[in-house]
Order: structure tokens, then C-alpha cells, then sequence
């Protein structure tokens, strides 16, 4: 059994090699005339070669076999993966979705591609420009079959289930209260030990990176050296019956065979990876006199548009901290909002709607549709005695925002048969409370 071992820091330049083949890097160049064990030198690149230093993004890796040597990709069939936003008309409610269902094998087995299922989604890969959520259900681990992601970066958040990653660049645990990212090109394979659910955060066209801290100062939010990075690991395995690599390519799947494991990665080094963090490492800052701060504050990483200050999207979480706001309505206040949030909750109960919004379901509040804390969450907050309080306790919710205007999929409102039509209920019960006469 393989024991797990990361590297630590946020974007750095990493250096690796599995100690089976020591000094399998070369030294003082990237590209020699012939590596160290005979080894193909290949650089993954996932920006321009003329960006910027601070945005150039590339790893090289030094392989057994080169990733070139495949048959020809035939098309997959992508079952409810999608990047036509065009199927159904747009719906601007309030939408809430019950938790997805599991597929129980071994009736409908499942792995982690063929369970991939869009949700909701704007723009289009082959522009660059755009992202897609989608809902992973599966019950079996891929077998001889891996994934690469032509079109974009993946942010995986398990809900339910852990997930071993297998990458080019080593091996990774992510359990239930972590996330990982598998950026655009690398090739990964996914094992589950049973049932096993979460969601997908996709971006085209940009890459996750930290947010810029401005006044906060140098230190807060997600801290850079608690992201981990996995230690190269390799295998020299020949797979007689074919090997088969699965290409995401303009929102559609293709399948290549080989005949031997693409995770033959000797050594590696660069700043192009993927990682890992676990969110209760997160630093929460928070309101600590009176009224709210913007959620904003609760980013994880974002994903920057052409425009300043303007996220084609952020991953944000409402972790537990401690409530201790002064003549505040402490939960979330009423909002229309030219973002589109899409909530999902790992585990616990949201403060501002503890009954409806389960863990392994979902929530879609579109551009400028109002939303907020449900009848009963407003009365019990109105009333509450405002003494410091811990809040979220043993909950873990989350939202994946975008400045897009976000398209719902024929399974987001139909297929599924998870979409709650009773939300709009939740907030029947408010009543004005207007008196003229009492200021």
C-alpha cells in the first residue's frame, strides 16, 4: 500500500521523483538528449508560453511512455453531461433541489465519469469563457479508464464518500470537508469505497487562484501553505486489454485505448499541479461590532474574468465561527444579487434555512432573483438575544458564484426528479410588520 505524502504551498515551484528511481530528474535542463532510466521528457503547459512569470503556469514530467501513444479518440457517450444550455427555457425561481440519488449498484453501476451529471452551466468552452456545475453519483471505482478535462479546471467538493485520486503526479486522498483541483489537461483516475456523491465546480478559460487579501493584510482567509500537492508516484503497468483515456474535449467525451497505465510518471517538476485543501483550515474573518460584512470574505479561491475585481467565479464556504455582531440581524439579509450563487452543503444544517436545504442537495439563486432567510429563520432571528454565539456549528456549506448568468439543464429540472417545488413556500409565511406609528 502506497502511503500518502503531499508537499505543501499554493502554486510553487515543485520538484519530485518516486524514491524507487532516485535522480530520475534531470539536472541543470529540462530536455536532454537522453534523461536519466531512458525516460520521455514531456511538458504539460497550462497557460501561454508569454504570459506573465506570476501567470505562467507549466510542469515537465519524465515518463516511461509519452502521453502521444494512443489509437485515435471515437466519441463517448456523455449521458447527462452537458454543455448545451439551450434545452429547456430559462427559469428565474428561487431553486432547490432534494439530495441526489445514489444509483444503487449493482444494478446501475456508476464511476465517476459515467456519474457525472450537468446541472447548470453559461458560456462555452471552445471560446474560453465559461463554467459548468455538475454533480458527481457514483458507486464503483474507474478500472482501467482515466480522465483529462480539455476544456477546463475541475473543483471537486465531496459530499458524501471519499475519493483516492490517482493523477499523473501522484496520488490523492480528498475526503468529505476537503476539495481538490484537478486542473485543465491532467490526466486522473478516481477510486470510491461505495455510495459516493459531491459537486463539480468547472471553469473555462482561467485557473483557480488565491484572492488578493487588500486591507486584510497578509495573512487570513485560505492560508497558501495548506494546500497540498501529491509526490510523484509511478507504474509500469502493460494493460493487454486496452487502457482507456477519456477526453472532455468542447463539452463532449472521446475515448483513446492504450495498451499500458497513463500514470507512468517517474519524476516531475513545476508549478502546474494538482492539489488539495481542507476547509476547516480556513481562516475566518467576520463583522466583530455591528452589521455584515459581504460574503465575499468567506472566498476560498476565485477564478478571475477579463474584468477587474469581476469573478467569472468564486468558491466560497460558511464554516463554524463565532457570532457576535452588535443590534444586527445575524443571519443572511435579504438580497437580489448581479452574481448567480449556486449553495450546496456538505454537512449540518444552514443557519438560514434549516429545514429544505439538506446535504447532498443544492440551491440556485439566478441574477437579481431575491432570496434570503426563510419565515421562521426571520422571526427567531428578530428576536434573539445578541450575545456571542457559535455559529454553523458542525455544518459545512458552500457556494459556487459567478458574474455568468447561469442556464438550468433538462436533468437539473426534470430528470433528476429532485427539484423541490414547494421552495417558494418558505417564505409565504412573512408578514409586514409596518406600524407608521412607531418609529
Amino acid at each position: 500500500w502506497f502511503i500518502l505524502q503531499y508537499m505543501s504551498g499554493f502554486g510553487n515551484e515543485h520538484v519530485s521523483e518516486d524514491p524507487r528511481c532516485p535522480g530520475a530528474l534531470p539536472e541543470g535542463q529540462n530536455n536532454p538528449q537522453v534523461c536519466p532510466y531512458g525516460l520521455y521528457a514531456e511538458q504539460l503547459s497550462g497557460s501561454a508560453f508569454t504570459c506573465p512569470r506570476p501567470t505562467n503556469k507549466r510542469s515537465w514530467l519524465y515518463r516511461i511512455l509519452p502521453s502521444v501513444c494512443h489509437k485515435p479518440f471515437k466519441p463517448l457517450k456523455e449521458g447527462h453531461l452537458t454543455h448545451d444550455w439551450d434545452e429547456v427555457e430559462p427559469d428565474p425561481n428561487q431553486l432547490r433541489w432534494k439530495p441526489f440519488e445514489i444509483p444503487k449498484a449493482p444494478q446501475n453501476k456508476l464511476d465517476f465519469v459515467s456519474g457525472l451529471h450537468t446541472l447548470c452551466g453559461a458560456g462555452e468552452p471552445r471560446g474560453r469563457n465559461g463554467i459548468a456545475v455538475h454533480i458527481f453519483l457514483c458507486n464503483t471505482s474507474m478500472l482501467d479508464r482515466c480522465l483529462y478535462n480539455s476544456d477546463g479546471d475541475f473543483l471537486i467538493v465531496p459530499q458524501q464518500g471519499k475519493l483516492l485520486i490517482t493523477t499523473e503526479f501522484g496520488k490523492m486522498l480528498v475526503e468529505p470537508n476537503e476539495i481538490c483541483v484537478i486542473q485543465q489537461g491532467m490526466r486522473f483516475s478516481v477510486e470510491v469505497f461505495g455510495e459516493t456523491r459531491g459537486y463539480i465546480l468547472e471553469v473555462y478559460g482561467a485557473h483557480f487562484e488565491l484572492p488578493d487579501l487588500g486591507p486584510i493584510g497578509a495573512n487570513g482567509l485560505a492560508n497558501p501553505r495548506d494546500f497540498l500537492v501529491p509526490v510523484a508516484w509511478y507504474e509500469d503497468r502493460q494493460v493487454p486489454g486496452g487502457y482507456t483515456v477519456i477526453s472532455k474535449y468542447q463539452g463532449k467525451l472521446f475515448a483513446a485505448q492504450q495498451d499500458f497505465s497513463p500514470f507512468n510518471v517517474v519524476a516531475w517538476h513545476g508549478n502546474y499541479t494538482p492539489y488539495k485543501y481542507h476547509l476547516e483550515k480556513f481562516m475566518v474573518i467576520n463583522s466583530v461590532a455591528f452589521d455584515h460584512a459581504d460574503p465575499s470574505i468567506f472566498t476560498v479561491l476565485t477564478a478571475k474574468s477579463t474584468r477587474p475585481g469581476v469573478a467569472l467565479a468564486d468558491f466560497v464556504i460558511f464554516p463554524p465561527r463565532w457570532g457576535v455582531a452588535n443590534n444586527t440581524f445575524r443571519p443572511p439579509y435579504y438580497h437580489r444579487n448581479c452574481m448567480s450563487e449556486f449553495m450546496g452543503l456538505i454537512k449540518g444544517h444552514y443557519e438560514a434555512k434549516e429545514e429544505g436545504f439538506q446535504p447532498g442537495g443544492g440551491s440556485l439563486h439566478s441574477m437579481m432573483t431575491p432570496h434570503g432567510p426563510d419565515a421562521d429563520c426571520f422571526e427567531k432571528a428578530s428576536k434573539a438575544k445578541l450575545e456571542p454565539e457559535r455559529v454553523a456549528e458542525g455544518t459545512m456549506a458552500f457556494m459556487f458564484e459567478t458574474s455568468l448568468s447561469l442556464a438550468v439543464t433538462k436533468w437539473g429540472l426534470q430528470t433528476s426528479n429532485c427539484l423541490d417545488k414547494n421552495y417558494y413556500r418558505c417564505w409565504e409565511p412573512l408578514r409586514s410588520h409596518f406600524n407608521p406609528k412607531c418609529k
